[in-house]
């Protein structure tokens, strides 16, 4: 009967430790936690900062420096900024050092902008655990936190996807629908980008979408960490964005902005959340070629 109850109590333990190792990681987590894991061999800390001699005056004490422009691309054809192909990701982030297993935290300096993109992108590609340290670089630094100027570089490795990814990119063809079928659209832009000039028929936004300027999630003098849940939760409510079941799209100019936008609602607990990443840059100009054909997008 001990024996039993032994082997019992060792499969419950063992079964606890899983649970506690696969749990999922927060979306977003603040400079407490992180001091308390920077020595933890399974965080790795990515700094996104907007200029690369930012990292190298000072950043995160083991932060890897990843630059923005390595997880997006060009589309010569008509300037259109995509992200990275999922395999394309997958190998940025072998370069970079990172492994599937590792718990990746980003950070950068301007109210996670950068940060927002790259942690949609390892969501889009099923990286178990992805957070990003709110307010960043900024909040660190205000907490009187240490920071270092030595730079930190991976062995680079092979990152083995496995899929299970969450289905987070909207196409043109998804924001249409959504606007004629009435479904959540948020532009992520400044109001002057939402409103355009309609004499000139240049700006504006997707038909039926909601303006919600992704700085309304920040807030700035409190060290860019973002501003309360109940309060995002009201203004979302407001614009008719308040069930976290029901799908919306984000977009902006060109998925920058937007993908904080993303970042925002997944840390508020919304599923179904999608980033048109092309955003207006192509929607843009399927709208003007609509109306040289008499038609209306």
């Amino acid at each position: 009967m001990m024996l039993y109850f032994r082997k019992l109590f060792l499969t419950a333990l063992v079964l606890s430790l899983w649970s506690v190792a696969n749990a999922a990681a927060p979306v977003m987590v603040d400079g407490e936690w992180l001091a308390a894991n920077l020595k933890n061999k399974n965080v790795v800390l990515v700094d996104m900062a907007a200029d690369e001699t930012q990292y190298d005056r000072f950043h995160l004490p083991g932060a890897i420096y990843l630059p923005y422009y390595a997880i997006v691309k060009p589309r010569q054809k008509d300037k259109v900024t995509l992200p990275l192909s999922d395999a394309e990701l997958v190998k940025r982030l072998g370069q970079f050092g990172i492994h599937r297993d590792d718990h990746v935290v980003i950070y950068d300096d301007m109210g996670s902008l950068n940060a927002g993109r790259l942690f949609w992108g390892l969501e889009r590609i099923g990286h178990p655990k992805v957070s990003v340290l709110d307010g960043g670089l900024v909040k660190w630094i205000l907490d009187g936190r240490k920071v270092v100027n030595a730079p930190v570089h991976r062995k680079p490795t092979r990152y083995v996807a496995r899929g299970g990814g969450r289905d987070n990119l909207a196409s043109m063809e998804d924001v249409d629908h959504a606007s004629k079928s009435g479904s959540v659209l948020i532009d992520a832009r400044s109001l002057k980008e939402y409103v355009g000039d309609t004499k000139k028929h240049e700006g504006g936004h997707v038909a039926g979408a909601r303006w919600w300027e992704w700085t309304r999630a920040v807030d700035i003098e409190g060290g860019f960490i973002r501003r309360p849940a109940k309060t995002l939760q009201a203004e979302l409510e407001s614009l008719g964005a308040g069930d976290k079941t029901s799908p919306v799209i984000t977009y902006c100019r060109s998925g920058h902005r937007a993908a904080q936008t993303y970042l925002t609602l997944r840390s508020l607990g919304y599923e179904q959340v999608r980033l048109y990443a092309p955003s207006m840059k192509e929607y843009g100009q399927y709208r003007k070629k609509q109306l040289k054909l008499g038609t209306r997008p």
